[in-house]
């Protein structure tokens, strides 16, 4: 029987305008976990924990990447989603059943957009709700998160040729040539400012060439990294940040004061 999982993936290239991969050595990274950055203007977003889950800031209209990385001395294939739709293909899939992004061992990877093709992309861009890219497909279920879900690559097992004890021969189970038992195509007044909803929009358009690979992963996700993001008055209205300070119009009263030295300024003409 077919015990193994193939997956049709996309490597980003080294030539990327999303940045080229970087490799961190096997001392930087032994502890840590396959991570998510949300990066804006190339600076990673704060993240807050809040009851069990992660949090980033939306700033609306700025563009905005997410950043990959692989602690593993094995390659991974990550299947990364934004407001519940593949980076790659707009799908809604399983994470499994997902086209997926091929990371190198120890390797980081930058992805800046949707993929349209084989060598665009369109940028993540902060907007509302109304105006993203999810609307524009009439997939709204999912708005709000960014899940990142980490496949290992299968390591082949290296067992003793028992057949000649001499020798000392070994040999690595093959990769099976067999159909696969799975194939995955891997490859946006404040009382307003409250009532609006973050999501991902489709932005620019970038050069963002891409190649597909085939990669044989392990069943089951290694790591799972959900992160919802949020305007600024939503984050306050759940919890995560504190309220800007209001100020006291009697207090306010109590500082005033009668003349100033001058004359009386003539105020800016309103458009």
């Amino acid at each position: 029987m077919m015990n193994r999982r193939f997956a049709y993936l996309l490597i980003a290239g080294l030539t990327l305008a999303a940045g080229p991969r970087t490799v961190m050595s096997a001392s930087t990274v032994r502890h840590l976990l396959p991570d998510v950055d949300i990066l804006v203007k190339g600076a990673p977003q704060p993240r807050y924990a809040h009851d069990g889950r992660w949090y980033v800031e939306a700033l609306k209209g700025q563009e905005y990447a997410i950043r990959l990385r692989n602690p593993f001395p094995v390659g991974v294939a990550v299947a990364l989603s934004v407001d519940g739709l593949n980076t790659i293909d707009a799908r809604e899939t399983s994470a499994a059943g997902a086209r997926k992004w091929v990371l190198d061992p120890y390797g980081t990877v930058t992805i800046s957009g949707w993929q349209t093709s084989q060598t665009e992309a369109r940028r993540f861009e902060f907007t509302t709700e109304g105006r993203s890219y999810g609307q524009a497909l009439g997939k709204t279920a999912n708005l709000g998160v960014i899940s990142a879900v980490f496949f290992k690559e299968r390591v082949p097992v290296v067992v003793r040729d028992r057949s000649n004890e001499f020798a000392g021969r070994q040999s690595a189970a093959p990769r099976s040539s067999a159909p696969a038992e799975q194939e995955a195509d891997a490859v946006g007044g404040e009382r307003k400012a409250a009532d609006e909803y973050a999501a991902t929009g489709m932005g620019r358009r970038t050069g963002h060439a891409v190649t597909r690979v085939w990669l044989d992963l392990e069943d089951a996700p290694v790591q799972t990294v959900n992160i919802r993001y949020e305007f600024h008055p939503q984050l306050v209205r759940l919890g995560i940040l504190p309220p800007a300070p209001t100020a006291d119009p009697l207090q306010r009263r109590e500082r005033a004061r009668g003349f100033e030295p001058g004359f009386c300024p003539e105020p800016t003409p309103q458009r």
